[in-house]
């Protein structure tokens, strides 16, 4: 039986409806907040398990929640929602900290599904027997969730651990994006892959000041490598 806690950030009362229908069908207990201020009072007061973030609010939108949450140190998973279906749009919502995002109109069913993907990804069971993974000086603590270059911890959100450790585990392979949308977020998602995208430009950054890097195969996808 779930018992996680859905903060549903919409102003839109009957997608919101829909959304807690089905939501709370699967066992969450869901909250609702209808504008930006209040989704920000609402996560400080609630502490929930994951927040669907509309982008389209009244006062503060929903970049600026996803941006001040992230800038508070706030991990709370986000899943952002936007009506328009522009790369623009999704990238901004990535790199202000979004774990991912859909694109409206979408089926409740896979609202449902992205929210359990989600949650599988953060609460991060212990596994069973240790595991190292190292690659170059590259070092990932699979129990402890916690990844090294040589003596520096590099702190990565739950999403971007995630791929990495995709990556790490089968060095110098190509993957294609949905290969790695599969892998590492737990769902397929043909045609929209600018996630993938937009997380592999963070790693990036991450690693640069290793030898370890995240290379581009031109029409194919992305490997890691020791370079």
């Amino acid at each position: 039986m779930r018992d996680e806690l859905i903060l549903l950030v919409d102003d839109e009362a009957n997608i919101v409806a829909l959304q807690r229908l089905y939501l709370e069908r699967e066992g969450f207990r869901v909250s609702v907040a209808s504008d930006g201020e209040a989704a920000l009072a609402e996560v400080e007061r609630l502490h929930p398990d994951l927040v669907v973030l509309d982008v389209m609010l009244p006062g503060v939108d929903g970049f600026e929640v996803c941006r001040r949450l992230r800038a508070a140190n706030c991990l709370v998973p986000i899943l952002m929602v936007t009506a328009r279906d522009e790369d623009v749009d999704r990238i901004v919502g990535l790199e202000l900290g979004a774990d991912d995002y859909l694109t409206k109109p979408f089926n409740p069913r896979e609202l449902v599904a992205r929210v359990k993907a989600i949650l599988r990804r953060s609460t991060h069971p212990q596994p069973q027997t240790q595991e190292v993974v190292r690659v170059g000086e590259l070092e990932i603590d699979v129990t402890r969730h916690e990844v090294r270059l040589g003596n520096e911890i590099v702190g990565l959100r739950a999403q971007e651990f995630e791929l990495l450790l995709v990556f790490a585990r089968q060095p110098g392979r190509v993957f294609d994006r949905e290969t790695l949308l599969q892998q590492a977020w737990g769902y397929d998602f043909y045609g929209q892959t600018r996630t993938v995208d937009v997380h592999v430009a963070q790693l990036r950054r991450k690693l640069s000041p290793s030898h370890v890097q995240i290379e581009t195969v031109t029409g194919v996808g992305y490997r890691l490598v020791v370079v």
